[in-house]
């Protein structure tokens, strides 16, 4: 009885979470550049005491959706998406290089570029992009140079203050942080700028997230929860039947 118990017991933990993942992927359907999470459940070995006869349910993350998302036209001068393979250097919360491609930029009151969740754009030199104010017009070319035309400055007035650095890494070598920011698997590692990876200026990458399809595995992780709680109540009934047969022998 203890075995069928701890079975439905470990397939339920691991089924919630699984829905705590696809979850969240839902609840980014609308964050910009956001890559989802991928889930998988496989066997894993008990091994303790005794003879290796029992064997529980472990979902694990082995990795990210990469494709790309949707591109969404905006018209906005600082609203920039990856085109094709690449990613954006940014700088964390913690101060560490970082790689993401939500391209919603802005400069905030000390002229520092940054993007929708706050992380810092680094520049080819290797610090943060920093804005002269005040500025009458920012633009960002496709190779990810960095345009500023200075107040009162005459139309043609316009100079490169930096180039965003964009790298392509190998996707297998990424993984991705509680902040939603990639990070090299190796730590210490930096990634060069490539020259290679270019922007689509006046748009926004999306989401890759499919909806329909979270919304479906979500269902079914529910109905699979709903039969491991089923198998726990029957593990419990056929316990307390085998306990009434002992005490009237």
């Amino acid at each position: 009885m203890d075995r069928a118990l701890y079975l439905a017991m470990s397939g339920a933990k691991q089924d919630m979470q699984a829905m705590q993942l696809r979850a969240n992927n839902l609840a980014n359907v609308s964050t910009t550049g956001f890559r989802a999470d991928l889930e998988q459940s496989r066997s894993m070995q008990a091994y303790g005491e005794g003879l290796p006869s029992r064997v529980f349910n472990m979902t694990e993350r082995p990795g990210y959706s990469f494709e790309q998302g949707s591109t969404i036209t905006t018209g906005r001068n600082l609203d920039v998406a990856v085109q094709g393979e690449g990613w954006m250097s940014v700088l964390d919360s913690q101060g560490q290089e970082g790689y993401t491609r939500a391209g919603h930029l802005k400069v905030d009151q000390t002229g520092l570029l940054q993007n929708s969740n706050g992380n810092l754009i680094l520049g080819e030199n290797g610090g943060p992009i920093f804005i002269p104010l005040p500025a009458a017009r920012i633009e960002v070319g496709k190779e990810g140079g960095v345009s500023v035309l200075p107040q009162g400055a005459p139309p043609d007035a316009m100079e490169m203050v930096d180039r965003i650095k964009l790298v392509r890494p190998d996707n297998q070598d990424l993984f991705k942080d509680k902040n939603g920011v990639f990070k090299p698997k190796e730590p210490g590692t930096v990634f060069p700028a490539d020259a290679g990876v270019t922007l689509q200026t006046g748009a926004l990458e999306g989401s890759n997230v499919n909806a329909v399809g979270e919304m479906t595995g979500l269902i079914d992780l529910q109905r699979h929860f709903e039969m491991q709680v089923k198998l726990m109540k029957t593990t419990e009934k056929m316990d307390e039947s085998s306990s009434s047969l002992l005490r009237l022998g």
